[in-house]
């Protein structure tokens, strides 16, 4: 199985995108396309063994719209030509659309005071043609495109619509008639530009959190080669290679620091708004911010493998995902076009038989494929995912996609794991044990990867504690470890989970006691879930009495502890099967199964890769008050889908109607279409201020 991007170009309702997505479901091999109409791209899976990305790319252009695979590059390169296409064509639409709206003006100012000089005739129609032939021409090549391939989409509506009245008035033009429409022709055309002017404009706004991450790549980075420092573009530094960060520059790679000491500005990455110290041996993430000192790293992921890369590229797939409820408005569109068509004609019939005028019958025919354009439909659903998942990106929360938020909204039931979830997962000396036997420890432990020895080293480090020099290092099966320091023979072992003796020449030295710290939010982070409905539990693998402390500290009533990860994926599946709506917070590999299993599995960005490919969401700063905003924007998002959808319907609903009624011309038609897509677009930018 493979996974494929596709650009689509040629899209521009919610038919079309139905359209694309039927004919790439229908390819052999094929397990899953998603078609996004904002980001203009598809997502598909399938089997390699049946079929490539040449095959699904002809199934797009045998269906009238290009396909193409984006241009090889960074999730940052990929993002950035996106805008700068975005940009293009939102330019290209104003200029079409400045051109058409004076022309419209100039016909609606002069057409009634011309409408009995023949010789004005003949000007609107050449303004006309000049019109449908110029600006307009994108909706007549692809109707015609729609049509030859057996499909239907917006562009059929305008193009029926549009030409229909320019030839009635063609044909009373060479018949010497007054009864004309190109004006009508001119300002429809007009105005469904103006609209995706508008829209476009409103659109580039949906990928603002996008745009910002792509942006926290610096283009150089400055290296130590031979000795020197060569700047070069960030993207050849090569793995394990000397990066030197200075004050105030963003870190171009992930590393590790070396040497230095620095506060780092993560806030447009994690959320953050309080700068993070880092020393020698921690982690820094390209794109974040080296606020003070100069630092010098060794780089562990360059290129395409950054967090930024990474959490980009999750957030494009995000944004390109269908939610379920735009399923509905899909299986609308698939039907509306052609049932519109006929609407149309038996609309024409109608007041054609009723003795009215055939240019009268042909207005209100018009308006009513003009009124019935399912723009707002199509973009009811992607504008507020894309702009949902934006914010979340931007708060620290990185969510896959539209079917992500429409659980999160659902969601009434959340379990937590403990250690490093509700607690730091590190442990930290607790016990007042003295400065000489906590030196003799840190002694014997200073080579030691287990985590006990680094809470040692840390505490040791804390107190301003010289480390002594250890020889004859050896490790004692079932005992701990042991070494020479200064002639004695220092052993530090474990007497049970969280406490370790330390003894010298075989004399009890002192006990260190450890503890798990809990998180300081992870109180308040409850409280907040519990007030909004959801039933908090705590499922963990250690020993009873840890556990109960932790869900005690927390007001968790609910916990279980000495959890394998089947344990945890059962208690999950129990919930569910009681008709719960259940959310995992997790960090670990132990965790994995359960995140999966969850309706909405949550992780900590501190945790394990596992845990994150595993989960619906990521928390980057792994901040647990994050839990609750994350609840709080899919409920947000939920509510402007439904209300984005709603009155598309509605509007639909009331205006076909009213168009067939005589009630609606084409030109009111039109600014209505158009008013209503942009309102769509509006609604869901809302959802920046969510969460």
């Amino acid at each position: 199985m493979s996974k494929s991007t596709l650009e689509i170009t040629g899209m521009t309702c919610a038919g079309c995108q139905a359209t694309v997505e039927r004919a790439l479901a229908a390819v052999p091999g094929v397990t899953a396309a998603n078609v996004n109409l904002l980001q203009h791209q598809a997502v598909i899976e399938y089997d390699t063994a049946l079929t490539s990305p040449t095959q699904l790319i002809q199934q797009v252009q045998s269906t009238g719209y290009g396909a193409a695979l984006p241009q090889a590059g960074t999730a940052a390169d990929a993002q950035e030509a996106l805008e700068v296409r975005r940009e293009r064509e939102y330019q290209e639409l104003k200029r079409q659309a400045t051109i058409t709206s004076a022309i419209a003006l100039a016909a609606m100012t002069l057409g009634m005071a011309t409408m009995h000089d023949p010789r004005w005739h003949w000007l609107w129609l050449a303004a006309a043609a000049y019109t449908m032939a110029g600006p307009g021409r994108r909706f007549y090549t692809r109707a015609w495109s729609a049509l030859r391939h057996g499909a239907t989409n917006m562009d059929v509506l305008i193009a029926l619509g549009t030409g229909a009245a320019f030839a009635y008035s063609v044909v009373q033009t060479f018949l010497g008639g007054h009864d004309l429409y190109f004006e009508a022709a001119i300002m429809i055309i007009a105005l469904v530009l103006v609209g995706r002017t508008l829209e476009a404009g409103a659109t580039r706004q949906t990928s603002q959190a996008l745009r910002q991450l792509a942006n926290l790549q610096p283009p150089v980075a400055t290296v130590v080669r031979m000795f020197a420092e060569l700047q070069i573009p960030a993207a050849e530094v090569r793995l394990g290679e000397m990066v030197v960060v200075k004050p105030g520059e963003r870190i171009p790679v992930d590393g590790v620091v070396l040497s230095g000491t620095s506060a780092i500005d993560e806030s447009m990455l994690t959320g953050e708004p309080m700068p993070v110290t880092k020393n020698a041996g921690d982690s820094v993430s390209a794109g974040t911010i080296n606020s003070l000192g100069a630092l010098r790293l060794k780089a562990t992921r360059v290129g395409n493998n950054t967090t930024l890369e990474h959490v980009l590229k999750l957030l494009r797939e995000a944004q390109t995902s269908r939610a379920p409820l735009e399923k509905l408005a899909d299986r609308v569109s698939a039907v509306f076009v052609p049932a519109v068509v006929l609407i149309a004609l038996a609309t024409f019939a109608f007041w054609f038989f009723q003795g009215e005028s055939t240019g009268l019958a042909l207005t209100r025919a018009i308006a009513v494929l003009i009124i019935s354009c399912p723009c707002a439909m199509g973009l009811a659903v992607p504008a507020a995912v894309m702009v949902a998942t934006g914010r979340g990106a931007k708060l620290g929360i990185l969510i896959r996609g539209g079917d992500a938020l429409e659980r999160l909204a659902r969601v009434n039931r959340i379990a937590f794991d403990k250690t490093g979830t509700l607690t730091y997962g590190r442990p930290e000396v607790r016990s007042q044990v003295t400065d000489e036997v906590l030196r003799w420890a840190a002694a014997v432990e200073r080579y030691s990867e287990h985590p006990l020895a680094k809470g040692i080293l840390e505490e040791a480090r804390k107190r301003g504690i010289e480390f002594e020099t250890a020889e004859q290092f050896a490790a004692i099966p079932g005992e701990g470890v042991s070494a020479a320091v200064n002639g004695h023979r220092v052993t530090v072992g474990s007497s049970e989970r969280a406490r370790v003796q330390v003894t010298v020449d075989g004399q009890v030295a002192g006990v260190i006691d450890f503890a798990d710290p809990l998180r300081p939010e992870a109180l308040a982070a409850v409280n907040a879930l519990k007030g909004l409905g959801l039933q908090p539990s705590l499922l963990s693998g250690d020993r009873s009495s840890a556990v109960e402390e932790v869900a005690q500290a927390v007001g968790i009533a609910d916990f279980a502890a000495g959890l394998l990860p089947a344990g945890k994926l059962a208690r999950i599946r129990e919930w569910q099967q009681a008709g719960a709506v259940v959310a995992m917070v997790g960090d670990g590999i132990n965790d994995a199964p359960a995140l999966a299993q969850a309706d909405v599995g949550i992780a900590m960005g501190g945790g394990t890769d596992i845990a994150r490919e595993a989960a619906h969401v990521t928390l980057l700063s792994g901040h647990l008050e994050r839990v609750e905003r994350a609840v709080r924007l899919g409920r947000a998002a939920v509510r402007v889908m439904k209300q984005n959808l709603f009155w598309a319907m509605v509007y639909n609903a009331l205006a076909i109607p009213a168009a067939v009624l005589g009630l609606l011309s084409p030109v009111a038609a039109s600014a209505a279409m158009a008013l209503s897509s942009f309102s769509v677009v509006l609604n869901s930018l809302r959802l920046r201020r969510a969460g």
